[in-house]
């Protein structure tokens, strides 16, 4: 295990570096810079201006020794400071995480909450009523955008019902039931994809194990149809969920970005959009850079939850 351990952190780290020099490319080659954003259309028409405030902030030097002062920095724990705002970027995203990584994890325990139930079921009636049910409830919770189905629940329970606060953002701590009401219709948006997605993987993995010779040995042993599912389909059934669920939680904290827009929440999904409005290059770096960590780490974490689910894993 400790061997595995050691192969996936060096091969973590190679994916690090290669996100590192993708993420400066690609804001290196985006047309403007921040000098234009910060000074507006007509400040940036006065070049002695736009050019003081270029060398200023570092853009006036080859990309090769930006990219080498940036890597300087990171591997010093100093991810530098905002070319917007002056603020140091270390703070100002652990700051943003917090809401972000609330709303990620009530979207994750509502995607779990509703897709299991629902998967086993539609996997036990396989192409009966209750499967067909479940199958079209999978497919429109996937063919729905988030952010639609976000502007529809303020509609519904904010503007109509009058029953929920339509958008904002409390810490947890400061006010846990206020903040649980702030968080729930964007968890719902956040969670309506990735439920349909895990109801089709639930559904697919238990229909594979009901199948199986050990649940024919099961059943003809005169075990009750509960005893089977519960205690020898589901739980070789969640193998392949528990991995979808590890490697989802990372792409929940991408797609948090329109659901956060949309709902007014102060999380790394808006700052990434207000960076990229702001042409915000170094703010941009280190949130690609947090992002790719933060898949990184979810993905690891799943494999050694993988492993200690399946003792078949940790003698291979």
């Amino acid at each position: 295990m400790l061997g595995y351990l050691m192969r996936r952190l060096a091969s973590a780290a190679v994916v690090v570096v290669l996100v590192s020099v993708i993420a400066f490319i690609i804001v290196s080659v985006l047309p403007g810079d921040t000098a234009a954003a910060l000074l507006g259309e007509e400040g940036a028409r006065n070049a002695e201006r736009y050019e003081a405030l270029r060398q200023e902030l570092g853009l006036d030097q080859p990309i090769l020794v930006r990219y080498g002062n940036w890597v300087a920095q990171v591997v010093t724990g100093d991810l530098g400071r905002s070319l917007r705002t002056g603020e140091a970027i270390g703070p100002a995203i652990l700051a943003r995480a917090v809401p972000t990584v609330q709303l990620a994890i009530m979207a994750l325990l509502i995607s779990v909450t509703i897709a299991i139930p629902i998967g086993v079921v539609s996997a036990v009636y396989y192409r009966r009523l209750p499967d067909h049910l479940g199958t079209l409830f999978a497919l429109t919770a996937i063919a729905t955008p988030g952010f639609w189905f976000g502007i529809m629940l303020i509609i519904l329970f904010s503007v109509t019902l009058r029953w929920l606060p339509p958008s904002g953002y409390l810490p947890f701590f400061q006010d846990p039931l206020g903040s649980l009401q702030l968080m729930l219709m964007p968890s719902l948006a956040l969670a309506t994809g990735f439920t349909g997605v895990l109801i089709r993987q639930v559904r697919s993995s238990v229909l594979e194990v009901l199948n199986e010779d050990y649940i024919t040995t099961a059943r003809s042993k005169g075990l009750s149809p509960t005893t089977v599912l519960f205690r020898h389909a589901l739980r070789n059934a969640l193998l392949p969920v528990v991995t979808l669920v590890g490697l989802q939680l990372g792409a929940l904290f991408g797609g948090a970005a329109t659901v956060e827009t949309v709902f007014s929440i102060p999380g790394l999904g808006r700052l990434a959009v207000d960076s990229i409005f702001f042409r915000d290059f170094t703010m941009i770096q280190a949130l690609m850079l947090v992002l790719a960590l933060t898949v990184l780490t979810a993905s690891l974490l799943t494999d050694l939850i993988y492993s200690r689910i399946d003792p078949r894993i940790r003698r291979g």
